[in-house]
């Protein structure tokens, strides 16, 4: 007998026959099994054999004609009522923040399919143990209540697995045809296609409404087409491009109300007793000039030691969100739930609400403010003495932007400034002046890959973009939040108490073989063994400086080295080149940060707002849950960041543009401009008259009858030829001839790895 399936005891007629089962049997038993069933099931259920199972097929019939069944011959189920397995679609979030879905199909009732509460934010699927979001589908065990509650929710549903992404929902920006109906654009570069929606299939959508939709099943011989299941907005009217990435990828933008509410109703910091009282320190805030909120701030005295002359003491100040947001609460749950803040051009999709981020946790210019703070002892080489944490009481002297602090040192004193020179800048720099030579001492990894900015105009459309200089005032703020990381782990490793890690793994011998294998072809030596440390990178990366293209090899480097993630197992930072790192300074944008204050709160003593043991339970899918937050966040700023900048360069069609090759695959070649940062693709089919084959480890496409070479670095020149900015795509025509070098400097290039396929045309 197969799974799932349950032997009902047969009555037995006077001439033999199985007696019929019920009509009230029939309906619980398609109610109690899993998975699909029909007329063979319940036959085999009810033990049905012969000519009682034409009775069976008359009896079913009557009861869908009485309404009672639906469905088809050989999937059953209850009318108005979801089957004990379904497929669901995670629509929304109730006023709780709990995960809300609606059944893909629901033809058994009038009216709006029934609304089902997702129990669990966890389930099996693309990932073991993956975190469930907006926008996902989900295969789920479900559980009818009794009657619906207040917000009309009348199942509960346990996720087993996530399905895979060509299951779920599309999104696409609804375009109007004349004569009704129209097509939907892609918003995945993946999906360059259009697909045609029918008069009477696009709902609700308007003109240039991004939308939700459904393709119809595909036939052989017929047409797929899309089927608006929901419109979200309109980018373009709202200046949001951020709106497509947002729903793409699940981020939970609006607050429900619940947590909203909790948040307004907390009480403003008064100053206690219970904490060190750090309001005559002038510690600074020093962040980008369009900070809205502050959560760092910073002070620098030399050491009166004479035990550690030249040396220096280093306080750093971080707004305590523990105080007001506690284990177990809505703020809570929504926290880490959301994991950070998603940062984009046109707005900024935060972690906590605006009364916590802006205003009770922000450590504010003049104003009061709770903080948990560590003070370290340097020596004058830059290396750690010690260190001690305790709960405080601060207010900000100031608050200066990095360009406002870094003029002040280099000569230019703002009115601001003058009053702070003396107590407070000079002795910032100086400590900064130890603190980098032990930075200088410890050999982290140094890449050189300068970042772009969008900047908008008041209509959200891309004014310019520009590359912000890397100012010392930077390196500074940085280095010391680094060393409060440190010194975060530190102290919980040695009290032993549980806490999330920022890890980072040395890179794979898959990624340092093909490294190494590139760089014999610029004639630069990596000693790939055990044990390797950032400071054989280094080293390439300073031989790679006299090379014409140095941005090539720091491109590669990069691509060589593993990601950083949330983990409560230690390996230690690859990348900084340290044994111990936890995250620790940004508890308003990260929940990693949060968790660590609350372990150093339970480790030190420090108040009842401590881990909580729940917590410690759970501190392995909270690190995996974060990381995923995290890799989502940085997918869907990277999307909107192509996507405005696509829109930007739409009505520049033809326009010349000079770039470098960002990237080479058996297809074609990525172009970054240098204009703009765009990325855009030159498919292979489009290159000069040859056969081009991929040298993998050479990042090169090499032609094999002319020796032509594109590779990664090139500088070229190329040509605008298509523009779709709901996807972020851009197509280019390659308007330089590919390097041809000496017959020796090819060959090498060619035995570097295995040759591809040959790839393009002849014209």
């Amino acid at each position: 007998m197969r799974k799932g399936f349950r032997q009902a005891p047969a009555e037995r007629r006077p001439n033999g026959e199985d007696a019929l089962p019920s009509r009230e049997e029939i309906l619980n038993f398609l109610r109690e099994h899993e998975g699909k069933a029909g007329k063979r099931e319940i036959a085999r259920a009810f033990n049905i054999k012969g000519e009682a199972r034409t009775a069976l097929k008359r009896l079913l019939a009557e009861m869908a004609a009485d309404g009672a069944l639906a469905g088809s011959r050989k999937d059953l189920h209850e009318a108005g009522r979801l089957p004990p397995v379904t497929v669901l679609d995670v629509t929304g979030r109730d006023e709780d923040g709990d995960l809300i879905a609606r059944p893909v199909v629901w033809k058994d009732a009038d009216g709006e399919p029934p609304l089902v509460l997702v129990l669990t934010h966890r389930a099996r699927g693309e990932e073991r143990d993956a975190a469930i979001g907006v926008g996902d589908r989900i295969l789920a065990r479900i559980t009818a209540l009794d009657q619906p509650d207040v917000e009309g929710v009348s199942y509960e549903a346990e996720a087993i697995r996530i399905l895979p992404r060509d299951k779920r929902r599309l999104l696409g920006i609804f375009r109007t045809r004349k004569g009704g109906g129209g097509t939907i654009e892609p918003v995945n570069r993946k999906e360059l296609r259009a697909w045609q929606v029918r008069p009477g299939n696009d709902g609700d959508a308007k003109d240039g409404d991004l939308v939700r939709f459904d393709l119809s099943a595909k036939h052989r011989q017929s047409v797929t087409e899309a089927r608006v299941l929901e419109s979200l907005g309109n980018p373009d009217d709202q200046r949001k491009i951020s709106l497509i990435a947002v729903h793409a990828h699940g981020l939970p933008d609006d607050f429900p109300s619940s947590v909203v509410a909790e948040s307004e109703a907390l009480s403003p910091f008064a100053a206690d007793q219970d904490r060190t009282d750090l309001r005559r320190m002038p510690l600074l805030t020093i962040d980008p000039i369009d900070a809205r909120d502050h959560d760092d701030a910073v002070y620098a005295e030399p050491d009166t030691d004479p035990r550690n002359h030249g040396g220096y003491v280093v306080t750093v100040a971080i707004a305590d969100v523990a105080h007001y947001v506690r284990p177990g609460t809505r703020l809570d749950k929504e926290a880490r739930l959301r994991g950070n803040s998603v940062y984009f051009p046109d707005r900024v999709v935060p972690m906590l609400p605006e009364r916590i981020s802006n205003d009770l946790c922000s450590l504010r210019e003049l104003e009061e403010r709770p903080c948990l703070t560590v003070r370290m002892v340097f020596d004058a080489g830059g290396k750690k003495r010690r260190h001690t944490f305790q709960r405080a009481v601060m207010k900000s002297a100031a608050k200066l932007s990095y360009q406002e602090a870094q003029a002040a040192i280099d000569g230019n004193v703002s009115e601001k400034c003058a009053p702070l020179m003396q107590r407070a800048l000079l002795p910032l720099w100086e400590a900064y002046g130890a603190l980098s030579r032990g930075r200088d001492a410890r050999q982290p990894l140094d890449l050189d890959l300068p970042e772009r900015k969008i900047l908008l105009d008041e209509e959200g459309r891309v004014a310019r973009v520009v590359i912000p200089e890397r100012l010392d005032a930077h390196r500074l703020i940085e280095e010391f939040m680094i060393q409060a990381n440190v010194a975060a782990a530190e102290t919980l490793e040695h009290a032993k108490t549980p806490l999330v890690y920022r890890i980072h793994d040395e890179p794979s011998k898959e990624k340092l073989k093909a490294l190494r294998d590139f760089l014999d072809t610029l004639e630069i030596k990596l000693a790939v063994g055990t044990g390797i440390k950032p400071e054989a990178f280094n080293r390439i990366l300073a031989q790679a400086k006299s090379l014409p293209v140095p941005e090539l090899v720091n491109e590669v480097v990069l691509r060589s080295q593993a990601q950083a993630e949330y983990a409560p197992a230690n390996i230690g930072h690859f990348g900084l080149n340290l044994a111990k790192y936890a995250h620790f300074t940004s508890p308003i944008r990260r929940y990693a940060d949060l968790l660590v204050h609350r372990a150093l709160i339970r480790a030190l003593k420090l108040g009842p707002d401590g881990l909580q043991d729940n917590e410690i339970a759970e501190l392995g899918g909270t690190a995996s849950d974060i990381s995923t937050a995290e890799r989502r966040a940085m997918a869907a700023e990277r999307e909107t960041i192509d996507r405005l900048i696509a829109a930007h360069l739409a009505d520049r069609i033809d326009a010349v543009f000079e770039g470098r090759i960002a990237g080479v695959t058996r297809s074609g070649v990525f172009v970054k401009l240098r204009e703009t940062g765009a990325d855009g693709f030159v498919p292979v089919s489009t290159l000069t008259q040859d056969f081009f084959s991929h040298v993998e480890e050479a990042h090169a496409l090499v032609g094999n009858r002319t020796g032509e070479t594109y590779q990664l670095g090139d500088t070229v020149t190329v040509r605008l030829v298509e523009v779709i900015p709901s996807a972020g795509a851009i197509r280019f025509e390659m308007l330089t001839p590919g390097k041809t070098g000496s017959m020796k400097h090819l060959k090498h290039l060619k035995s570097a790895g295995r040759m591809g396929r040959r790839y393009g045309r002849r014209r």
